[in-house]
């Protein structure tokens, strides 16, 4: 096997024409370059250069070497130089995807922190809800996927670094002239007679397990994955709902007032990556802004 450093002594023996003058140029001694010399001629499985008294030429396949040394050890600083800008976070890109909650209000805060200690760093972003998220992660098209779940169902979730983000309650949405609108505090049995609007499939299943612990199954009447769509759905006087907290932070609830359900539900937002990606400066670099973003 050639190696880069046996290239490097080669060259500098070529431009000088000795080995004692290539000692002096590369620093070390002249024995350490003969020996490195013959390391390389018995790597090439050729001799390299033709030794007569104090001079040295090289021979054909010395000359094929030198010629493509240069463009090699120029590669090779232009690779260890890009290797250490992204270790040193200079450069580098990640790729996120988040659901569209976790896009309007965690991303933007932990992005905007990121470019600032670290403006090198380079991060695309794509929307796609759990669990189509937790594949993308592992099938390769994300580096970092922000997702969240109800309960322990955590199966999906093996085998991947999990950092925890926070714990994000649902809240009831009513009209605002709704019997219910100035009570505060309402359970979901409060809300069995009413028409519902629901979220994104896995919310939506969610809030039929919720209804049917409380005794009832919900009339559905629409179903959007869009929050401020839910939102003037509800303020339109066309059925009520309940949403993630974090849903309620970008939107204003034209119409519509939100109201504390009992007995608590609550989601659980995490980021997600693979154990070898963690190791990765950009990547750690960003799951640690988007918890300081979540409990700013």
């Amino acid at each position: 096997m050639i190696e880069a450093r046996h290239l490097r002594v080669l060259r500098a023996v070529a431009a000088t024409g000795s080995f004692s003058a290539a000692a002096r140029r590369l620093g070390c001694t002249q024995p350490a370059v003969s020996q490195q010399m013959k390391t390389l001629e018995t790597s090439a499985g050729t001799p390299l250069l033709i030794r007569t008294g104090r001079e040295m030429r090289l021979t054909q396949a010395g000359e094929a070497l030198v010629r493509h040394a240069s463009g090699i050890l120029a590669g090779l600083t232009a690779a260890e130089e890009e290797v250490a800008a992204i270790a040193g976070l200079r450069a580098g890109r990640v790729r996120l995807v988040s659901f569209p909650s976790g896009s309007s209000t965690l991303v933007p805060t932990a992005l905007a922190a990121l470019r600032a200690a670290h403006p090198g760093t380079r991060v695309s972003l794509v929307e796609a809800e759990p669990p189509r998220s937790v594949e993308m992660l592992r099938e390769g098209d994300c580096d970092v996927a922000l997702a969240f779940r109800y309960g322990a169902t955590a199966a999906e979730w093996d085998g991947l670094i999990v950092r925890p983000l926070l714990t994000d309650r649902l809240v009831g949405l009513v009209p605002e002239g709704h019997r219910l609108a100035d009570s505060g505090v309402v359970t979901m049995g409060d809300l069995a007679d009413e028409p519902w609007i629901a979220g994104c499939p896995r919310c939506r299943r969610q809030l039929v397990e919720v209804c049917e612990e409380a005794g009832f199954t919900p009339r559905i009447d629409f179903a959007t994955d869009d929050y401020p769509a839910v939102i003037g759905l509800v303020g339109a006087g066309l059925g009520v709902a309940v949403l993630p907290e974090l849903a309620m932070e970008s939107v204003r609830p034209k119409g519509a007032r939100t109201v504390t359900v009992e007995p608590p539900v609550h989601r659980e937002i995490v980021a997600l990556t693979l154990a070898d990606l963690a190791q990765v400066p950009a990547v750690a670099a960003t799951l640690d802004q988007l918890t300081l973003a979540a409990h700013r």
